[in-house]
């Protein structure tokens, strides 16, 4: 993983279920964005808010 943040989408750790498919999705989007986009302030800010988005849907997952 290049970008830094890219470490805060792992979810190999996750069981499976909910959670862990959820959290995958998100993965596959943020390796497409750092692998595609140059870096910049707007990846960078991108990367971020998709770990926002990230972590509500984790969480929303939960009651899965």
């Amino acid at each position: 993983m290049g970008t830094p943040i890219m470490r805060h989408f792992a979810f190999e750790h996750l069981r499976e279920g909910a959670l862990r498919d959820t959290s995958a999705k998100f993965h596959a989007l943020a390796t497409e964005v750092d692998e595609t986009l140059p870096d910049g302030p707007e990846k960078s800010t991108a990367l971020r808010k998709l770990l926002e988005a990230k972590d509500a849907a984790v969480r929303a997952a939960l009651d899965v």
